[in-house]
């Protein structure tokens, strides 16, 4: 994906205190919180993916179509937390550096799996574009014979994961493992998701060919994303290398929280994942777009966004895990703009549950893209509107508190959409 970045420069920091002369929870305190949900997020993520592993076990033991749709419906519920860790990407270095391995999207599925003779069997920007790995033990990567006759996490992750250095090779986390629970989704802008039979993975009467092949590659993928999802959980404990990272410098601490929620509202969420969509009426321009869950993935960006600022998440379990947060500090330093940027937020939220709700009750998100369809476009696009208000917001948050530079990500969509066509 292309992307713009735009600078924002301030001034100074400077402490901030309550009146009275009662000091304010410190920057410390505040980071401290932030890195607090971070881990709770990243164990709720965790806690959800063995979940899934726990599902495609029954999955590929007894495949039926019960199976097959409690595996989907495990998938869903470990959508939900780990979007909410989205946020986060943007300012921390040792996220965004280990984000492919697990949310890495578009992909292109003919590397994996069959695909629909619609798909086509060549790229010019990738060899692997159909290479099909469960049907084939050997193929070439870089012109070499390469063997994949075993199909396991280290293969996958070592091997295929944007081999050639081709991002649209995903071979690894929650889209990998999606497209082989749901399939292709073959409908465009009509209504259905992928359709892919649970005998796909039967091994007495098996559809698709190579089932044993899809479900070592699906049961692969499924212990990878565990295990990647225990390294983000260690990073976030107390001594790991993302708190440590935060904490060592307050001020920077505090503009990495701010990066991260203006980078996410504007460049990756408003532009590449849903105003590039809407330009293009593209169904394919979905975060989601095998299972036509891109509303909830949307819509848990959102409330990411909106658990950093306030120092307030809920847990799967309904416990909560709240404290000193960024609205805090901005409630002394300029109340007006805290208020301000508090609504922005809750605004943004009710336009993606507008949203959300109109996926499960009227037409799915690839269809609300779909053009002629101006109801469903003024749906998506009051939810853009709200993501790019809100970045506003954020970027008078930082003036407020003094917090310096920070670099907030930009997109052609947004900046250049005449760019997007050429």
């Amino acid at each position: 994906m292309r992307r713009s970045i735009f600078a924002l420069t301030l001034g100074a920091g400077a402490a901030i205190f309550l009146a009275g002369g009662a000091k304010a929870a410190s920057p410390a305190e505040v980071l401290d919180t932030y890195a607090d949900i971070a881990l709770a997020e990243y164990q709720d993520s965790l806690k959800t993916a063995r979940a899934l592993d726990s599902a495609i076990d029954t999955l590929i033991a007894a495949p039926d179509e019960a199976s097959l749709l409690a595996a989907r419906a495990a998938w869903v519920a470990a959508r939900a937390p780990y979007q909410q860790t989205e946020v986060y990407r943007f300012g921390n270095a040792i996220v965004d550096d280990w984000e492919g391995k697990v949310n890495a999207w578009p992909l292109d599925e003919g590397l994996i799996d069959y695909v629909d003779a619609s798909y086509g069997s060549e790229s010019d920007q990738n060899m692997l574009y159909s290479v099909n790995v469960i049907a084939n033990e050997m193929i070439k990567v870089n012109g070499e014979e390469v063997d994949v006759s075993e199909i396991t996490p280290a293969l996958l992750s070592g091997t295929l994961h944007e081999a050639e250095e081709v991002e649209a090779n995903v071979a690894t986390g929650y889209h990998a493992i999606e497209f082989l629970l749901w399939g292709q989704d073959l409908n465009g802008s009509g209504a259905g998701a992928g359709m892919r039979p649970a005998s796909d993975f039967d091994l007495k009467d098996c559809t698709g060919g190579h089932c044993e092949r899809r479900a070592a590659y699906l049961k692969a993928a499924s212990e990878l994303l565990i295990s990647d999802l225990e390294e983000m959980v260690s990073n976030w404990e107390e001594g790991g290398a993302a708190r440590e990272a935060l904490m060592a410098d307050e001020q920077a601490g505090l503009a990495t929280i701010l990066t991260g929620m203006g980078s996410l509202s504007y460049g990756e969420l408003a532009g590449e994942r849903m105003k590039l969509g809407l330009l293009l009426h593209d169904p394919e321009e979905e975060h989601d777009c095998f299972s036509d869950n891109t509303h909830n993935s949307h819509y848990f960006d959102q409330i990411g966004i909106r658990n950093v600022y306030h120092g307030h998440y809920r847990r799967i379990d309904g416990s909560v895990v709240s404290g000193p947060s960024i609205a805090s500090l901005l409630a002394e330093a300029d109340p007006a703009v805290a208020a301000e940027l508090s609504e922005m937020l809750d605004a943004t939220v009710a336009a993606m549950a507008v949203m959300k709700a109109r996926a499960e009750s009227i037409e799915a998100y690839d269809q609300m893209i779909g053009e002629g369809n101006t109801p469903g476009n003024a749906v998506v696009q009051a939810a853009i509107d709200g993501l790019i208000t809100q970045t506003q917001g954020i970027e008078r948050a930082v003036a407020a508190l003094n917090l310096g530079s920070i670099e907030i990500e930009g997109s052609d969509s947004l900046d250049q959409p005449s760019a997007v066509f050429q």
